[in-house]
């Protein structure tokens, strides 16, 4: 788990480094700035930037700036040509600033300032561009020189390299046009994640990121108020149950499916499916008579409860037998529908996933969930999720905070889909998964993850554990169809099919 923190928690962290390890600010950012510098290095080396050779860094006065001077030093001093552009020389800064721009001045870096040149004409040549005028920006934006000098960055057609984060992209953000932002080829993102790379109206200009570690402490990591958290492999690994070896099926739970209607009974097929692939010992989905001999021909491994009804649910299985039910993909909104989710609520004793239909038909009487009596896992997309709230949410950052109230509010856990998938507990943490791409973005998709979810979560894991497994391995499984088949052409079948091989890889080190 990495930490997702604040500039201000950042900042706290960075002086609590500087204190018990101990290190000056100017040692710390020139730590920074030549691991970054490396990178730079390698990339360059390895063509990452097509046949770039040199770089131009950007900088303004700032810490990002700092950072900036450091690279430029570093790439200089190991034969890579380069030149600095700054920004705002008018500007207060530091003096660890100021004692890299002399550093980098001694060893021969030119340095230019904007308002003297033409950028425009030293982006021409094969270079790339390092980014670092100012990072995150504050609520007020970006105006003026700086502005011009991020569009002129953007319009160069030269990959951009940011240092922490795109200059411009800020907390505060409500569009998406990002106009005045930089939208970037790579961002070297230092120590830990930043939630403007989770929203959908900043996630796009920091392009293909990763980490930098920088060894800032790690007991002021821990101990920092989070905004977030970044769920990785070694997080989930840590969360799964060995499988006893003398195990029956009756040890491994018993998933019930509540799904279907006509027109949509493949989703009772991709819900099946993804449930048989969970790793439960039992699964039975009742289903609308007419397409029962359809789910018994394509997936024989699960049982089935067929309704007196050929085309939709109208009466409700026997709930006892059952250790998780799911209900929603696939099941309509008629009032016949609504009736049999009104009587799941009040009658299950064990954990409920809501999804799909079931999520829309909730949504105009939210209290109803109150009183459920056992775990509620609920998973939407933005456009349920807000129906969830009762009114739209002005961005993806306000629809998250949001999201997280309701978890609290409802002591539910919501799985908020997206780009990054966010999973909202009772405890008021929202955990970003770190797996899937944008070859899921098809109907069905969600099917697919309702079934694992509702699996896992009748074998006894807490219904954060099972919101994390699941998430997690589905995303994995769309990553693995994705480098074979193509984002394009894979199907939510593809996924089913690729999630043996999801489970063998996180099994593979946990045990």
């Amino acid at each position: 788990m990495d930490p997702i923190l604040s500039s201000e928690a950042l900042k706290a962290v960075d002086q609590a480094t500087m204190i018990r390890e101990p290190i000056s600010e100017t040692d710390l950012m020139a730590r920074a700035g030549e691991r970054c510098a490396e990178r730079i290095r390698t990339g360059l080396r390895n063509k990452e930037w097509g046949e770039a050779t040199g770089c131009v860094v950007v900088v303004g006065w700032g810490n990002n700036g700092g950072d900036g001077l450091v690279i430029a030093r570093s790439l200089l001093v190991s034969g890579i040509a380069v030149r600095v552009f700054r920004s705002g020389a008018e500007k207060a800064s530091s003096a660890a600033f100021e004692y890299h721009l002399a550093s980098a001045l001694g060893a021969g870096v030119e340095v230019i300032e904007v308002a003297e040149t033409n950028v425009d004409e030293g982006f021409a040549a094969q270079v790339v561009i390092v980014d670092c005028l100012f990072g995150r920006s504050s609520r007020a934006g970006v105006q003026g020189e700086c502005l011009r000098m991020i569009d002129a960055m953007n319009r160069s057609g030269r990959p951009i390299v940011a240092i922490d984060a795109p200059s411009g992209v800020g907390p505060e953000r409500e569009a998406s046009d990002n106009t005045d932002c930089i939208h970037a080829t790579t961002t070297l993102v230092l120590e830990v994640p930043r939630l403007e790379m989770f929203l959908p109206e900043t996630g796009p200009c920091f392009g293909r990121w990763e980490l930098i570690p920088i060894g800032l402490d790690p007991q002021a990591l821990r101990s920092s108020p989070q905004e977030a958290e970044w769920i990785g492999k070694g997080d989930v690994q840590d969360l799964l149950r060995v499988r006893p070896r003398f195990g029956h099926k009756g040890t491994f739970g018993h998933a019930g499916l509540i799904v279907g209607s006509s027109g949509l009974f493949g989703a009772a097929v991709l819900a099946t499916k993804g449930a048989l692939r969970s790793g439960v010992g039992l699964v039975t989905t009742q289903v609308p008579a007419q397409v029962e001999g359809m789910l018994v021909a394509t997936a024989p491994d699960a049982m089935t409860h067929a309704d007196p009804d050929p085309c939709m649910i109208t009466t409700l299985m026997d709930l006892e037998r059952f250790t998780t039910v799911g209900i929603g993909p696939g099941l309509g909104r008629s009032d016949r529908s609504k009736s049999i989710l009104d009587q799941l609520l009040s009658m299950a004793s064990v954990p409920v996933v809501l999804d799909a239909d079931a999520l829309t038909m909730i949504s105009a009487d939210t209290d109803r969930l109150r009183s459920v009596r056992n775990s509620l896992v609920l998973t939407p997309h933005p456009g349920e999720m807000d129906r969830l709230l009762g009114s739209p949410s002005r961005n993806g950052r306000i629809r998250l905070e949001r999201t997280r109230d309701f978890a609290v509010e409802y002591g539910c856990t919501v799985v908020l889909k997206g780009a990054y998938t966010a999973i909202c507990g009772p405890d008021g943490i929202i955990r970003f998964n770190s797996t899937g791409n944008d070859g899921l973005a098809k109907g069905g998709s969600g099917d697919v993850l309702t079934g694992l979810l509702t699996g896992i979560l009748a074998q006894g894991y807490t219904a954060l554990e099972a919101c994390l497994i699941a998430v997690y391995l589905h995303g994995s499984a769309g990553d693995l169809a994705a480098g074979s088949l193509g984002k394009d052409a894979m199907r939510p079948s593809d996924v089913l099919e690729f999630l043996p091989n999801a489970w063998q890889l996180l099994r593979e080190a946990s045990e």
